[in-house]
């Protein structure tokens, strides 16, 4: 019983706090909702109103001219003396550019060659005594006399001859005949005498067609348009739009820079296109941008440099037709780092690059 009441305080407390604060009605669980004020709506209409009146002025009608034109002397005629030098033509003259000769040459002795046979051992004879085998106990009687013949010994000798003794013969050698040129006077030199022509031109002069006058002119009024714009509807009326949660909480672009760079490249530019524009686009919110830098360089440069980067950001969705008062940049600089590469930390640019963020999250 305790627990009904409980529940039915709570709901009924739960209804008054609703409509007390203009709280959406029948909201889902686990949504959620940012509050949006309908802002006065105006119109521009346009007033032509007169602001000079006409009036009338004398104007002077300058005198005109006409041209004429003349041919008059410039140059009188003369004569002129040109010289025309000699034209000459190059013949050849041959001359002996090295004379003739007898040279020697030698003619040296020839050699054969030839052997003979020389007898270096005469023909011999004579007994020789070999041993045998035999049963006898007295040696002699096993020995045999042979009479042996060595026939003579000879060698071959071979020695040079003179075929044809040393001489000499003449080679007779020729001249050696070339040109040279020679320039010769084809044409004389001579004076020629040419008549220069007078010489005229054509002028032009400009003489008095009408004489100078006067015209009145009427100058019309001057009118102008004024715009003014006028209140065509009253805002002022709490509205609510359902949101994603996470959008209320910082979201990571991944869109990331180059060092000491606050300029958008291409590739940022798409990613902006494909979630920030469709959130924008889709509900009447307002959105917080929040850039960042590494740790490395100048704190107060780094702080500068960020909100260089949210600004780039806000003009890109600016030019994308976005209102710039749904727009907020800030720059954090280096004060809220995602990882360990603070100043003095040694770590690798990867590591940097996740610093050099941009952020945003749903504030109104």
């Amino acid at each position: 019983m305790k627990t009904n009441l409980f529940l039915s305080l709570a709901l009924i407390f739960g209804i008054g706090f609703t409509q007390a604060q203009n709280l959406p009605a029948n909201p889902d669980p686990g949504k959620c909702y940012v509050k949006c004020i309908t802002k006065d709506e105006f119109k521009d209409i346009e007033e032509t109103i007169e602001v000079y009146p006409a009036y009338s002025v004398l104007e002077v009608v300058p005198a005109t001219y006409r041209t004429v034109e003349d041919r008059v002397l410039v140059k009188e005629a003369s004569k002129k003396f040109v010289y025309v030098p000699a034209t000459y033509e190059t013949v050849e003259v041959p001359y002996v550019k090295k004379e003739g000769r007898t040279d020697l040459n030698i003619n040296p002795a020839t050699f054969g060659s030839s052997s003979r046979t020389f007898e270096t051992y005469p023909k011999t004879s004579g007994w020789e005594y070999k041993e045998t085998a035999c049963d006898s106990p007295n040696k002699e009687d096993c020995v045999v006399a042979c009479f042996v013949e060595y026939p003579a010994q000879s060698r071959d000798v071979s020695f040079t001859t003179l075929a044809t003794d040393a001489s000499t013969s003449q080679v007779p050698v020729t001249e050696v005949n070339t040109v040279y040129k020679k320039r010769v006077i084809k044409t004389p030199a001579r004076m020629d005498e040419i008549e220069i022509p007078a010489e005229y031109s054509t002028i032009k002069r400009q003489v008095v067609n009408t004489p100078a006058s006067t015209r009145t002119v009427t100058v019309p009024a001057k009118m102008q348009t004024v715009t003014r714009t006028v209140l065509a509807k009253k805002g002022g009326i709490t509205t609510w739009e359902e949101v994603d949660c996470g959008l209320l909480k910082s979201n990571v672009l991944p869109i990331f820079y180059e060092t000491g760079s606050a300029r958008i490249t291409p590739a940022s530019k798409k990613i902006i296109d494909e979630t920030l524009l469709p959130l924008l686009n889709s509900k009447p919110v307002s959105i917080e941008l929040m850039s960042h830098t590494d740790a490395r360089g100048n704190d107060d440069f780094n702080m500068s440099l960020s909100q260089q980067r949210a600004n780039s950001v806000v003009n890109y969705l600016v030019s994308k037709g976005i209102s710039r008062n749904r727009l907020t940049a800030k720059g954090y600089g280096e004060t809220r780092l995602v990882n360990r590469c603070a100043n003095g930390v040694d770590c690798s640019d990867n590591e940097h690059q996740k610093n050099r963020r941009t952020e945003f999250r749903v504030i109104q």
